[in-house]
């Protein structure tokens, strides 16, 4: 049976969400519009929705815009069919809709993440342990415990007993074969760094050593030492070594591709920090291109390190891009329209609305309220009386008149800040709602049933007065 949508929406984006859709030509579902008798959609309540849309017969699901605050699984109840709530801009509903109107499947992956702890000789068990909990809530899958040159790790098979007894799986990387045999007798699940001469270490043991050259160009010590797992019938991951760059970076990542031809069921795992770490770019755009790299060649292991301050979201962005590469390849697309997550500075839509649609959204305000937007040339703030136009937020408060009103003034002030800052970057900005940093920040958790809280000026204004 074919899919029939219903879009519900208010009085001001009727027209727009027709217009929009409509240009959509011909797609694989048919569609109407329903209007829930509000002004703004996003003030739509549950009640409202149930109070006042009838839907006709042969709806097969509902379609809410992004910002409706409403209990999904209440409402597919109220109508006997599935209710979504689609994206926050109608900008937006083009590209929701190529997939058929439903959001991407980001739940899964195929790449296991080692987090390195650098310092872990430095730590208590305690203290690894708690290092470890952070790094697994962040997409960790593996701990990997990194032993310093020249110093003592006393407590190694504690903490490595220690996170076995919670839960984790662990990987030992040490140059002192001693500190690998320790690990692999206390029960460590991989052997990092392990070359044709040192691979004995994980023979006798339940440890998988992950294979390195004996020097990072030698792919073929690499390939002998592989050859000798698979004559002993052991399991084992292969590191081709990535190199930093002008280190040979470019001659690392074709021994990757040649090490894939060469070896085309071999688990591969590569260490992402010698890019991430040692270039002063920012990390998450480095982390898209490593993990697309691993999704060609079928890499299924990454080695992450989080040591510099400019990488200290590493680990959220190789968690976002392994599921992102996933559901594209699992798509046989490009790695596009699969969210926003890997997008940070820039936004691929930043702007909404054109100077002219802005205008006619100002020209239908009854109210003293200020709205505020950006549009392609600038920031808008505007209520019933005034529209004010600009780029710096400071030159924005003798046209507002708010003199009067700190708490209004200090509102604006901070929202138009924000609104600046989205401007010059290229970024989606929303009054009221952070901005939208992909997985370079987290966001602030929501309850998508019911509406915000009043805010900090509203808020004060209450308390000042009682």
């Amino acid at each position: 049976m074919r899919d029939h949508l219903a879009l519900i929406t208010g009085h001001l984006s009727r027209v727009r969400l027709e217009r929009t859709m409509t240009a959509l030509g011909p797609v694989s579902f048919d569609w109407l519009i329903l209007d829930a008798g509000v002004k703004v959609a996003a003030l739509m309540t549950e009640e409202i929705i149930r109070r006042r849309v009838t839907l006709p017969e042969g709806i097969t699901r509902v379609l809410l815009p992004g910002r409706c605050q409403a209990d999904l699984e209440a409402l597919s109840g109220h109508f006997g069919i599935p209710v979504q709530r689609g994206p926050d801009e109608i900008a937006d509903l083009p590209a929701f809709l190529g997939r058929g109107g439903h959001p991407p499947d980001l739940s899964r992956h195929d790449v296991t993440i080692f987090s390195e702890i650098v310092d872990a000789s430095q730590l208590s068990p305690e203290q690894v342990l708690e290092r470890a909990r952070a790094m697994a809530a962040k997409g960790a899958d593996v701990i990997d415990l990194g032993a310093l040159p020249d110093t003592p790790f006393p407590h190694l098979e504690d903490s490595i007993r220690l996170l076995k007894h919670h839960g984790f799986k662990v990987s030992v990387d040490s140059a002192a074969p001693a500190e690998l045999r320790r690990g692999a007798e206390a029960g460590a699940d991989f052997l990092l760094s392990l070359n044709e001469h040192t691979l004995d270490l994980a023979l006798g043991t339940q440890a998988v050593p992950v294979l390195v050259p004996v020097e990072p160009s030698d792919l073929a010590s690499l390939l002998r030492a592989v050859e000798r797992m698979e004559q002993e019938g052991r399991p084992y991951i292969a590191d081709p070594v990535l190199d930093p760059i002008h280190f040979g970076f470019a001659a690392s990542l074709a021994r990757y591709v040649e090490f894939r031809r060469l070896k085309p069921q071999a688990e591969i795992l590569m260490g992402t920090g010698n890019l991430t770490e040692l270039t002063e770019a920012d990390s998450l755009g480095l982390t898209a291109l490593l993990m697309g790299i691993c999704s060609e060649l079928a890499i299924r292991q990454v080695l992450v390190v989080q040591v510099s301050a400019h990488t200290r979201r590493t680990l959220q962005e190789h968690d976002a891009a392994r599921r992102l590469m996933f559901a594209a390849k699992a798509d046989g697309s490009l790695p596009k329209g699969y969210g926003s997550a890997l997008l940070a500075l820039h936004d691929k839509r930043p702007v909404v609305s054109s100077p002219e649609q802005v205008e006619q959204n100002a020209q239908a305000v009854r109210d003293a309220n200020f709205r505020i937007e950006v549009s392609d040339d600038g920031i808008h703030a505007y209520n019933r009386a005034i529209h004010a136009r600009g780029t710096d937020a400071l030159a924005f408060y003798p046209e507002l008149d708010v003199a009067g009103d700190a708490a209004h003034a200090f509102y604006l002030g901070t929202e138009l800040a924000k609104a600046e800052t989205a401007w010059r970057l290229g970024k989606r900005y929303a009054q009221d709602e952070p901005l939208d940093f992909g997985c370079a920040a987290d966001r602030p958790s929501e309850d998508a049933t019911g509406f915000k809280a009043p805010g900090h000026t509203l808020a004060g204004r209450k308390e000042t007065k009682k």
